[in-house]
């Protein structure tokens, strides 16, 4: 059905790769593009071995707009799916801009000097995508992503109108080092040492860092990981879902840290090694925060001794038919599991498969478009429906529970 390039071969490009190749019915030919060529090399045994499929494999620069253009000139895929780092977001859209190809990526754009993400630059190219004849789709992992899918869902099928939205993230899981990071270190730490906004009546509320003794948050009893102490965090979902889910009073993002992982991080960003900026070193520059990356453990090495289980959902609050409604939809991933089918962790599991799913409703035309559209935009319905299919099945519950006010 269709031709898909890959950009990225880690923890997540791995689980795409894989994902793809459990669907050859869909995805014809697949090829997986990277800096690091052996990286793509290991991938492409393990699918070969796996599935009894050959894919392609290319070394590109996504820094660069010309080396992205050249290996999609190459390949001529469908569609491309950007698992780089999100630096490389602009470059890669660029690219595809020039080749008139349909764009998919996981997380929005960050410039490398500044820690802060937002879809301001990403959404800048609408006219331009139109115009070219293509679509954008951003934030299609799982937060971003799913979560976005579940929210248009509430929207569509269950809620007049909803009026607050938690998102909450737990992995209640343990890899048996004494500090990592679940995705790209330099991504995740640039995440929890931002000052903290949610969405409050037309207005973003800021709040302390994560990292701060007065941060907020508070204790959340998730369904399989039971109680964990999940702290308030700003995530690039909130910026767009205030824009598309209509009548919204407030959307906030909850994630649960252990006390380990916040005494590690507070004592290497109290001694500066999270810093983003350059440092003289021995007649150099360094920046720490990619110094500190390459000391810790690659997050996609972390699977094969991961133990427990990712929980991720929506609570929403609203009204249907004049009668107040509280709704629960989530998805429990098992680190062990995921490693058993393609040799990934839970996080970069619950990344890939959706970074799939969007791929296949592109190329399977239910989703169309000319121009950039976050998922919550599109048709949720038979996202939702592969979801199950595709390895991360979700439950809907009535909501019982409590919520900070």
């Amino acid at each position: 059905m269709g031709k898909i390039l890959i950009i990225g071969a880690g923890g997540v490009g791995n689980v795409v790769v894989k994902k793809c190749a459990q669907v050859p019915q869909v995805f014809t030919d697949i090829c997986l593009a990277s800096r690091t060529l052996d990286k793509c090399k290991k991938i492409q045994q393990e699918v070969r071995q796996a599935y009894t499929i050959k894919i392609k494999i290319a070394q590109v620069d996504a820094d660069k707009v010309n080396d992205v253009v050249k290996v999609i000139t190459a390949f001529k895929p469908d569609i491309l799916v950007n698992v780089a780092l999100p630096y490389q977001d602009l470059a890669i859209m660029e690219a595809c801009l020039k080749t008139g190809v349909h764009y998919l990526d996981t997380a929005n754009y960050e410039p490398p000097d500044v820690a802060r993400f937002e879809y301001r630059r990403q959404w800048a190219y609408q006219d331009a995508f139109k115009k070219r004849g293509i679509m954008a789709v951003l934030g299609c992992g799982f937060d971003p992503g799913v979560t976005n899918i579940f929210c248009a869902y509430a929207q569509k099928h269950l809620y007049d109108a909803i009026k607050t939205i938690d998102i909450l993230d737990a992995n209640a899981g343990t890899h048996g080092h004494p500090f990592a990071t679940n995705f790209n270190p330099e991504i995740n730490i640039r995440e929890v040492t931002q000052t903290v906004r949610h969405w409050k009546k037309g207005a973003w509320i800021n709040t302390p860092a994560v990292l701060e003794p007065t941060s907020v948050h508070f204790t959340f009893n998730y369904p399989v990981a039971g109680p964990r102490e999940s702290y308030l965090l700003y995530h690039e979902e909130l910026e767009s879902l205030v824009k598309h889910i209509k009548g919204l009073e407030r959307i906030r993002f909850w994630m649960t840290f252990s006390e380990n992982y916040l005494t590690h991080l507070r004592v290497l960003h109290n001694v500066g090694m999270t810093r983003i900026d350059k440092v003289d070193y021995q007649g150099g520059e360094i920046v720490p925060l990619k110094f500190l990356r390459a000391l810790l453990p690659d997050p996609g090495t972390l699977g094969a001794n991961y133990t427990g289980k990712t929980v991720i959902g929506c609570v929403f609050d609203g009204v249907k038919k004049n009668k107040r409604k509280q709704v629960y939809i989530y998805n429990v991933c098992d680190h062990a599991a995921c490693y058993k089918e393609v040799q990934s962790q839970a996080v970069s599991y619950t990344t890939g498969v959706p970074a799939m799913i969007g791929a296949m409703m592109v190329l399977k035309g239910i989703w169309r478009g000319k121009g950039v559209f976050n998922v919550e935009q599109l048709n949720p319905d038979a996202f939702m429906e592969a979801l199950g299919v595709h390895g991360l099945p979700w439950k809907q519950t009535k909501f019982m529970g409590r919520l900070p006010r």
